[in-house]
């Protein structure tokens, strides 16, 4: 291994793979606030990261397993559709928190092009939230909306969908009116 003595061992999570040191550097100089996305075996984990000095902080999160548990969602958590109604809810949540803008971190897993980290964004932009993409690489909205999964499970995904992206904005549509209530009784 070491054939010289200038020879420097790379930092831990370096060489074990799991930080790309440059890309962490680059976020961090940004200044803003991470969407911090990953896809584990089961969900996907979607969090608003913000670092400061030199620790990280979740301001906000959302796991797509959660739309079962809280919104009734029948199909699989690991799909287009979930993927998008994970960023809507992270993206509302975000705004209420008062995050309007963002920078995407996929960590070590490359998106690709029309993939369900792409959709996840789409769910966030959709909510409001602005980050910068190109919009070649967004999926489809029949994706979205699951149009592919009826065709082959037989069942009406679209509709349900629709049910759920509507009961989030119902949600956060009366916390912010609570709110805005709320602060003019004061």
């Amino acid at each position: 291994m070491a054939t010289s003595k200038n020879y420097v061992v790379p930092f831990r999570r370096r060489r074990e793979g799991k930080t790309n040191y440059k890309k962490r550097l680059a976020y961090l100089l940004s200044g803003k606030p991470r969407l911090v996305v990953r896809i584990t075996n089961t969900q996907f984990i979607a969090q608003i990261v913000v670092s400061e000095k030199g620790q990280d902080r979740v301001i906000a999160q959302f796991n797509s397993s959660s739309l079962a548990k809280k919104y009734g969602w029948k199909y699989a958590v690991k799909n287009l559709p979930s993927a998008y109604l994970t960023g809507f809810m992270l993206g509302k949540l975000a705004l209420s928190k008062g995050i309007k803008e963002v920078i995407l971190d996929a960590g070590l897993r490359k998106p690709h092009r029309k993939g369900r980290i792409y959709a996840l964004v789409k769910g966030m932009i959709d909510a409001g939230v602005h980050i910068p993409y190109d919009p070649t690489i967004l999926p489809d909205e029949s994706r979205l909306k699951g149009e592919h999964i009826k065709a082959y499970l037989g069942k009406d995904v679209v509709k349900e969908f629709e049910a759920i992206k509507k009961k989030i904005e119902e949600e956060f549509s009366k916390a912010s009116s609570s709110k805005t209530s709320k602060g003019e009784k004061k």
